[in-house]
Order: structure tokens, then sequence, then C-alpha cells
């Protein structure tokens, strides 16, 4: 196992620096300090050829400039909050609506545009932190946050994230990594095949808000309790389609009790990769790369171009500060928010 350290590029004045931990197979994953970006991830195909399987940028320009979320870790409260207000203990909170004014979307884009600062741990491991000063997008508290992202030689990537607020707030976080398992720039993710341990998800209305239901998958086009095709029902009529554009939707993990589980697998049709996600968060977002129309390049100049990358993003379920009936994301102060996950290769 080694660590290595380089410098990615300059934002405001500051360095931003790259670390590469890279195991005894050769799997190497980039990790930059602009946003804990998980930049790219080789990993070896049926070939034994090393591919990035990571859709996104190769410049500190196109992260800062042309970025989608692509591989960052996104808070303080990933994914959407509904008209960006909640309440806590009587206290009215309004947030930033960075989602055409009328939705806050990861935060209000707050940690994924921060530099973090980094720690090397030992030969396998660097943890990112970042301080969120109270009142920062409208969230409350003073918070210290920290992701440590470990490779294991048994190709598993841990992000273990931590966060402690001095005031009752909202947290969720999670990491953006865009994937397609048969190597960035490769087409399409409509062949790979998908398997998510999941009974239930949260339909959405019009503007990608949760209804506030809880769905069985079964009949349904979200059914993937039975591996089958990304793109086998990505058209079918369904207004939940619709809706997203395709997938973009929460998926409630099956029996959730705070345990690391196994959430998705996913299996590429052509480099023979799979990816195992586990986590111990009770929902995971399966986003289909909808809204990418070729205008915007990513890696090598290759255009970013409708699903060619699919997310599996490890969360509680969008828009729960608005819905207490649902796992919980408020935290007291002081109180420790820890959750951990994994993405495992295989073949």
């Amino acid at each position: 196992m080694a660590i290595t350290k380089s410098l990615y590029g300059t934002l405001n004045g500051k360095d931003v620096n790259a670390y590469i931990i890279e195991n005894k197979n050769g799997t190497r994953a980039h990790i930059i300090e602009k946003g804990a970006t998980l930049d790219k991830l080789f990993i070896k195909d049926n070939k034994g050829e090393l591919i990035d399987v990571l859709v996104g940028h190769d410049t500190l320009d196109g992260h800062v400039n042309r970025s989608d979320y692509q591989g960052v870790v996104v808070g303080q409260y990933a994914n959407r909050i509904k008209d960006g207000k909640f309440t806590i203990d009587g206290i009215k909170y309004n947030v930033t609506l960075n989602e055409k004014g009328i939705t806050s979307l990861h935060g209000g884009g707050e940690y994924s545009s921060a530099v973090w600062n980094a720690e090397i741990l030992g030969d396998n491991a660097i943890k990112f932190t970042y301080f969120s000063p109270d009142g920062t997008e409208g969230f409350p508290g003073n918070v210290n946050v920290s992701v440590t992202y470990t490779l294991s030689d048994n190709d598993e990537l841990e992000l273990l994230y931590n966060a402690v607020s001095d005031k009752k707030t909202v947290i969720n976080l999670t990491n953006h990594a865009y994937f397609n398992l048969n190597g960035t720039g490769s087409g399409d993710i409509l062949n790979h095949k998908l398997t998510i341990n999941a009974d239930r998800f949260t339909p959405i209305d019009e503007i990608s808000i949760p209804t506030g239901e809880l769905t069985p998958v079964e009949g349904t086009p979200f059914d993937f309790t039975t591996e089958k095709t990304i793109g086998r029902d990505i058209e079918n009529d369904y207004i939940q389609l619709k809706n997203g554009l395709g997938y973009d939707h929460n998926f409630c993990i099956a029996d959730y009790d705070g345990s690391l589980k196994t959430a998705a697998v996913a299996k590429a049709d052509k480099s023979g990769i799979v990816m195992t996600v586990k986590t111990d968060l009770p929902g995971v977002q399966l986003y289909t790369g909808n809204f990418f129309d070729g205008t915007i390049p990513g890696k090598n100049g290759v255009p970013m171009t409708k699903r060619c990358a699919f997310c599996l993003e490890t969360q509680v379920f969008p828009d729960s500060p608005n819905h207490p009936e649902w796992p919980a994301c408020i935290y007291d102060a002081g109180e420790v928010y820890s959750t951990r996950t994994v993405f495992a290769f295989s073949k």
C-alpha cells in the first residue's frame, strides 16, 4: 500500500492537492481536497487492464465550473429539502434555494465547493476535515465534519463520515460519485445489471420532492430486488419515471436496523467489474444521468451524454427534516453523526 500527494491546482489562491491511495492489486483511488472529491478510481477489468470507473472531470476548472457534483462529498444535507424550509424545536429555518430557486439541493453546494484539509493516516487512508460556520447556507450550528477514505487490499473503498454540531441541526452526508463500470467515456450504462436491496421507494412529485409515501417496488419499474439491466424499464410510461426523467429516486433499504448491509450490486456488461455498495444508512438514491445532454466535456474531453453514468448515493431519505416519521436526520448539540459506506469491487 502507498499514498502519494501532488498539486492538482489552485483555487482562490489556495493550493488544492490530490492524493492517490494504491493497493497491492494496482487499484488506485484519487481524491482531491476540493469537495473531498473522489476524482478517479482505477479498477482492473476482465482483461487485467486498469480502467477509471468514474465519470467526471480531470481538471480543477472542470470541477469548479462544469461540475454536476461528480465525486464530491455533499452536505450539510444531501439531496433535497422542500421549499428549503424545516423546523427544529419550534424554530423555523430557511436554507439556500439553489435548484431553480424553489428547492434546497445538497446543502446549497457548501461542502462540495469547499477546499477540505487532508491528513494522511498510515499507508491506506486519508482523512478530510471541514468546518462549517453556524448559519452557512441557513443551516444551524458550527459543524466539524470529517470524511475518511480507506482502501483495502481486497479492493474495498470505505468512506467513514463523522460530524458534530454545537446546535441541534440536520445532517445528511453522501458521496456523489458517477459510475460507469465499463470505464469513463465508454458509452451508456443501460446494459449494466443492477440489484437493489429495497422493497419500497419514495415517490416524487414533478419537482423531485418526495410525496411522503413509501411505495412498494413490487409490480413497478422500480423493482430491482431481482437483477435486471438499468435500461430495461427506464423508458416505461410509469409516472415516477416521467417525474424524474428516469431514475432519480431514493430506495428504502430492506430490514434497515443501522447495521452495515448490502444496498446494491451493479455489474458491468463489458468490463466484468462488479460493484457492491454497503451502508449502515436507511436509503440509497439511484440516479441515471438523466440531465446530461452532451454539451459538457468530461474526462479526456469526452462529452457527458444522457445515461453515461449512474449514482448510488447512500443517505437518509430526501426531505426527511419535514418527515419526522422517517429515520432520524436531526442531531442534538454535541451528538456525533457517524456513518459508513463501502464500495467493494470484484469480478
